[in-house]
């Protein structure tokens, strides 16, 4: 029992918020990349990547692991996109935070969807079923690769205009 709720129930509840936060977080870099704002899609990445974030943590376990780390990460990351984009409305070196934030969040996300991917999909599963395999090693790398790539593009293209009306 999780949170006066099934085990089962919390987990689809957390993957229900990851899907959503992986989906809504594609658009949100795809619109760095063409310098907008997208205010929904982003509202939606921020808060449903946060809560898939937080919602790890109530899973049962004896140690604080891997999983958590990158949990923590990943609030970090996210917690810098929130700030950058909501107090400090973009202005000076927040602009390049948000990028930042908002990338590497998103990173977060797709790190551990190839993990569970390894880790669920019957076809996967016996390529890596430790997670250190070269199958594993190699598609992590690659999504580092293209996510390096990305932040550096978007930290670049992603130039909306600021100032009081642009912060809303």
């Amino acid at each position: 029992m999780v949170v006066n709720m099934s085990l089962s129930a919390y987990t689809e509840i957390h993957t229900v918020l990851s899907v959503v936060a992986l989906a809504s977080g594609v658009v949100v870099v795809s619109g760095l990349l063409r310098s907008q704002r997208l205010r929904f899609w982003t509202a939606l990445f921020l808060l449903t990547a946060i809560a898939t974030s937080a919602t790890g943590f109530g899973f049962p376990g004896t140690s604080f692991g891997a999983s958590h780390w990158v949990g923590v990460f990943s609030l970090v990351a996210l917690g810098f996109a929130v700030l950058a984009r909501y107090v400090f409305g973009l202005i000076g070196p927040w602009r390049p935070l948000y990028v930042i934030g908002a990338v590497v969040g998103l990173y977060f996300l797709v790190f551990v969807a190839i993990a569970q991917a390894f880790l669920k999909i019957p076809a996967l599963t016996p390529l890596a079923p430790t997670l250190s395999e070269r199958p594993f090693v190699v598609a992590q790398g690659a999504a580092l690769v293209v996510f390096a790539a990305l932040l550096v593009v978007a930290a670049r293209t992603f130039r909306p205009r600021v100032g009081f009306l642009a912060r809303r």
